[in-house]
């Protein structure tokens, strides 16, 4: 499935979805690509159109023929039926024809004329089909621009500010305080600068204010509004959540405004000798009914689910059940202190680390290399090859990106709705998601292995544990933290923020080598820290891919640089690259870096990436633990010193 473009439908207001018409007749036809309905445009994202401003609605509007996703283990962890995809556009004249894809409403709603400088709050009865707003009193019709500023709250809320009361909030004598007529004027006075020069002006009693001091905390809430309690798409029908949050006043592009939440999968197919091995096994494990048929023992649900999985499986009963009984059989073996595995990571990990077990696919698709040392090669690539494990390139991957939800003004803490950060707020807002938006892209790899023997001595030396403490304890006093020990694991592990920096310098070299943008790469890294008890194997990798949706994922470039001689090479320039950044020694020697003291040596003229390409939003990242100074011992620091004594002896032989 391509990354190509879909149908936007931008209109004023999403009508309460009845069966048959979920999506409703669009007013200004609009594309946006399919990956941009996850991020950045996914639900609640604001999206700026030539001049015009507006949201995604929920997936309550989205078109009934949205395309399946098939990603069973992702949907699963996720606790939804399935995962589904805007469709793209048809080519030829039933684009024009076609009204498929998801809503975007018009937000917000209060506009300005750049000439009159007349403010209009829109209403659905303005919308003319493919015709942008426009003033109707200036000459020539000057199309209406959104005004800057909007109001949220950490309960995920979203609307526009009442400029009424904002105009009015400074009136003096009763007839400013009073005045029911209320037209607006957003007036720009040379006089000043900055938003002093702003105004809100009421044309009738001639009250008003500047927007100076919007962007101050609870300045809403003195001049008494309050959060509706609603979303944009919302209609008029809709009941809104009582909400005691104070609505704060931000920009409406500000990176505040909305904060998504994606999990992603890469496509694995079941190794082979496991119990997932034969075709009809898999048929069934695979499909969304399972999860519910193997915990309904006992329920009167048990007898219906069974019989719907051998009905939509084509297998007898008595198949699904004996296979049911088997997966307690080997679930009660397992220790009880062993953590579920709900992680994707573990069967990635041994797919890549054992890749001769795993059977080729057209979505997944890897061959074991290796760096090509030899033993007459210098001694920094004998080194380099020593701390290597295992070398994989992946011809062919599929990954899959779902969107749960989003959150607003500050990031969400984890799942639930009370703590530090924003609440999450759903892709359906209205009623449990049984599906997520999600898009599916095709690309290539490289998996580097690290030889756990050499990993765990290093992770045991005391300035590397001391070190990491330092790191951890940041973390746990962070509003991140249940975020990031979902990736990292119970304990932050050395090993975890030093391959997460080799993953970073990794994928900048690669884009000078192989000549991708590193906008179009990603990250995965194997890390993750176990419960104690766990007898689960230790991970110790990272897999670089292409993320790109379209053809130039899938060029080749990276499974050419993960090949003998070019990945050595490129993997000793990114050790010698790590060693000094622009902003050294303020930058090397950094105690705590970026929110919330998350990092140490690693800045954007160094480390830090679009955070496209990075799984754990450029956080916990340290170039000390990759390379050393003088108090820590980097992993890499004896490839480092022997590249240095080769370097030195090329300049003087003598």
């Amino acid at each position: 499935m391509g990354d190509g473009a879909v149908d936007a439908q931008c209109r004023p207001r999403v009508p309460r979805p009845r069966e048959g018409n979920v999506t409703a007749v669009r007013d200004i036809r609009r594309k946006v690509r399919r990956a941009q309905t996850i991020v950045p445009f996914g639900v609640g994202g604001i999206i700026d159109l030539r001049g015009e401003s507006f949201v995604a609605a929920d997936i309550r509007s989205w078109a009934a023929n949205a395309e399946q996703v098939d990603a069973p283990r992702l949907a699963a962890k996720l606790r939804v039926q399935g995962l589904r995809s805007a469709p793209v556009i048809p080519s030829g004249k039933a684009a024009f024809a076609t009204r498929i894809g998801p809503v975007y409403v018009r937000f917000p709603k209060w506009l300005f004329c750049p000439q009159c400088r007349d403010m209009h709050l829109w209403s659905p009865d303005h919308e003319v089909r493919d015709k942008q707003p426009a003033c109707g009193r200036c000459p020539g019709k000057s199309q209406l621009a959104p005004m800057r500023f909007i109001q949220v709250c950490r309960a995920g809320h979203m609307a526009d500010i009442d400029w009424k009361k904002w105009a009015h909030s400074k009136g003096e004598g009763h007839t400013q305080r009073n005045c029911q007529v209320r037209r607006l004027r957003f007036i720009a006075t040379p006089e000043s600068s900055g938003l002093e020069a702003l105004r809100v002006v009421c044309t009738v009693c001639r009250a008003g204010r500047s927007l100076a001091g919007v962007s101050q905390k609870n300045i809403l809430k003195q001049i008494g509004s309050e959060c509706p309690g609603t979303h944009p798409w919302q209609s008029e029908n809709d009941e809104a959540d009582p909400c005691e949050e104070t609505p704060q006043a931000v920009q409406r592009g500000a990176s505040n405004v909305y904060f998504p939440i994606t999990h992603s999968a890469i496509d694995i197919p079941a190794p082979a000798g496991s119990s997932e091995d034969d075709e009809l096994t898999q048929r069934v494990v695979n499909h969304p009914l399972w999860p519910q048929f193997k915990t309904a023992e006992g329920s009167p649900m048990f007898d219906i689910l069974k019989n719907a999985l051998a009905n939509l499986c084509e297998v007898p009963e008595d198949f699904v059940d004996t296979l049911r009984r088997r997966y307690a059989d080997e679930a009660a073996a397992i220790p009880p202190t062993v953590e579920e595995d709900d992680d994707l990571s573990i069967d990635e990990w041994a797919a890549f680390s054992a890749p001769e077990s795993v059977a080729g696919s057209k979505t997944f698709s890897v061959r074991r290399t290796h760096l090509g040392v030899r033993p007459e090669d210098p001694g920094s690539l004998q080194e380099l090859a020593s701390g290597i494990s295992a070398v994989v390139v992946a011809d062919r991957v599929r990954e899959v990106r779902a969107l749960e939800g989003f959150s607003r003004y500050e990031p969400s803490s984890g799942d639930g709705d009370e703590g530090e950060g924003g609440r999450v707020v759903s892709v359906n807002t209205k009623a449990r998601a049984e599906w997520l938006p999600a898009m599916e892209t095709y690309g290539e790899g490289i998996f580097v292995a690290v030889d756990e023997a050499r990993l765990s001595a290093w992770e045991r030396l005391t300035p590397v544990r001391d070190w990491t403490r330092r790191i951890e304890r940041n973390l746990d006093a962070s509003f991140k933290a249940d975020r990031l020990r979902g990736k990292s694991g119970p304990d932050l592990l050395p090993r975890f923020v030093m391959l997460h920096t080799l993953a970073h310098h990794f994928i900048r070299q690669l884009s000078y080598d192989s000549g991708y943008n590193a906008a179009s790469l990603r990250e995965r890294v194997y890390a993750r820290s176990h419960a104690p008890g766990s007898q689960l194997p230790p991970q110790a990798g990272v897999f670089i891919y292409t993320a790109a949706g379209d053809a130039e994922g899938t060029l080749g470039g990276l499974v050419r640089q993960g090949q003998s001689p070019h990945l050595a090479e490129t993997l000793i320039r990114l050790l010698e690259s790590a060693q000094w950044c622009s902003q050294d020694p303020l930058c090397a020697d950094s105690t705590g870096r970026s929110l919330a003291n998350l990092n140490r040596a690693a800045c954007h003229a160094c480390t830090l990436l679009p955070e496209t390409c990075c799984e754990i939003e450029n956080s916990l990242l340290d170039r000390t633990l990759l390379i050393g100074d003088g108090e820590v011992p980097g992993f890499f620091r004896g490839v480092l010193q022997a590249a240095l004594e080769e370097s030195a002896g090329a300049v003087d032989p003598a």
